[in-house]
């Protein structure tokens, strides 16, 4: 793993685009870092893995939606750089997860 100083630093970006073209324009270093410490020993297992489960254990589902949310989310995706569905799929997380710690508190 590099040192501390030798680490390339993650800006902070405005928008999950500017994120997505960063990741992007730099995964051959990226690769380099997981290869390198896959060599060291010091990767880490968890994110992955856990995606891959997560994923394993999603279901589609079929929902009727007014149009204009409909519109109005492809909108607010394309702002994003997020495919639509992934937007909606993310909105509706974020909404259930606040409507569960209101029932908490």
């Amino acid at each position: 793993m590099p040192a501390k100083a030798d680490r390339v630093k993650v800006p902070k970006f405005g928008t999950e685009s500017e994120e997505a073209k960063w990741w992007d324009d730099h995964k051959d270093m990226v690769e380099e870092n997981l290869i390198q410490a896959m060599r060291d020993g010091t990767v880490q297992r968890g994110t992955a893995a856990r995606l891959v489960r997560e994923a394993r254990l999603t279901r589609n589902v079929t929902i009727r939606m007014a149009e204009a949310d409909l519109d109005l989310a492809r909108k607010q995706a394309e702002a994003k750089g997020l495919p639509y569905q992934t937007y909606i799929k993310s909105v509706l997380h974020e909404a259930l997860v606040k409507q569960q710690r209101r029932k908490t508190v």
